[in-house]
């Protein structure tokens, strides 16, 4: 009895070894994330690890990266990955919104450059690129690479496309932060990318808050609409050169249309992206839509008559003939710098298009009836 009692403890006292070899390879603890479906979030010992999900092939990731201290020497045992030392310095960064969210993270002080200034509202973008602070870098599609490894360039953070690459940019040697949140489905999902943001530039803490203050505000206007409530039909957006770009069904805008309570005429289709379709098509299947949402860049609201007059055929539809168009100036109100973390304005938006009676005295933020 003795030789067995020695010989279990033996076992019991070599399986309490084996897990505690084993733990320091697996996760401590891995975050909670409620929404996004695009990237996981793992920390382990000495540095944490953020996948991102491809959201064209859900078999594959898309980028893993190891977030190191910058204070810290870099693990040895790192798995394969890209290594981005934390918090990030010397950013470069090629879309509006992620310049937009690096703003209210309180850290525009770490972008040296941006790419397409043109399209940068956020007014201390603007002050650094007038001040010289922050650098063009020209088209997003061929960056200045020679004026980022002259400022210095640690970080490039950019929005990914299907099957396109980052040319010259590739062999820099530096972390590309590929930001797909575009491509999440639900409007919260989105805004929870700034949690991996916030990770970046050690503004964690700051970030949570955001999240879930936008959250709250955004769920606290669902609960505004009920089952019972009529749903007007809508469509979204005009066509672009020879095709009308709708939102998927899968895609936020959809979500969207239907959390402030409109019925999407588009809702079958699939994915989360857009879908070019032939005008004809979205005539026959939207003719009789109960309103149509347009967005546009103009240095004036547009009106009836600059819509027909851009293409003739949009008088076609009812809702251009019963005057239930709303349109959404971006040249004019900051819709592409906000709703990405703030999908509540813009559902408050909605809300007040499809129905009114829900908030009495309501002054929409992004969109407008159009004027004759």
């Amino acid at each position: 009895m003795k030789l067995l009692a020695s010989f279990l403890l033996l076992c019991l006292t070599l399986s309490c070894n084996m897990r505690q070899s084993s733990h320091s390879e697996e996760s401590l603890s891995s975050d909670t994330i409620r929404y996004a479906q695009g990237f996981t979030v793992h920390h382990f010992d000495g540095y944490t690890a953020v996948e991102v999900s491809d959201p064209w092939d859900s078999t594959r990731l898309l980028q893993r990266y190891l977030l190191v201290d910058r204070e810290r020497p870099v693990p040895g045992n790192l798995p394969k990955g890209t290594v981005v030392q934390v918090p990030a310095q010397n950013v470069v960064v090629y879309t509006s919104v992620h310049a937009a969210i690096i703003d209210q993270l309180g850290e525009t002080g770490r972008i040296i450059g941006v790419c397409e200034p043109r399209y940068m509202d956020t007014p201390a973008i603007r002050e650094g690129l007038k001040a010289g602070r922050i650098a063009d870098m020209g088209e997003a599609t061929a960056p200045n690479v020679e004026l980022m490894i002259d400022k210095g360039a640690e970080l490039v953070i950019v929005s990914p496309f299907q099957n396109s690459g980052y040319g010259p940019v590739e062999k820099l040697g530096i972390p590309i932060i590929e930001g797909a949140d575009y491509m999440e489905s639900l409007p919260l999902g989105r805004t929870e990318w700034i949690r991996f943001y916030g990770m970046l530039f050690g503004k964690e803490a700051l970030a949570d808050s955001i999240f879930r203050n936008t959250e709250k505000n955004y769920l606290d206007l669902k609960r505004l609409i009920t089952a019972d409530m009529p749903r007007p039909t809508v469509i979204s957006e005009k066509k672009f050169g020879s095709s009308w770009f709708m939102p998927a069904g899968e895609s936020y805008i959809a979500n969207l249309y239907a959390d402030a309570g409109a019925d999407y005429v588009f809702k079958e289709l699939p994915g989360a992206g857009s879908t070019p379709l032939a005008f004809e098509t979205v005539l026959d299947q939207a003719i009789h839509a109960d309103m149509w949402l347009i967005k546009y860049n103009r240095s004036e609201d547009m009106t009836y008559d600059d819509l027909r007059a851009e293409y003739t055929p949009y008088e076609n539809f009812d809702a251009f003939k019963n005057r239930r168009i709303y349109s959404c100036n971006t040249g004019l109100v900051p819709y592409y710098e906000e709703f990405p973390l703030h999908p509540d304005y813009l559902l408050k938006d909605l809300i007040w298009v499809f129905h009114p009676e829900s908030l009495p005295g309501y002054t929409p933020r992004y969109y407008r009836k159009m004027q004759d």
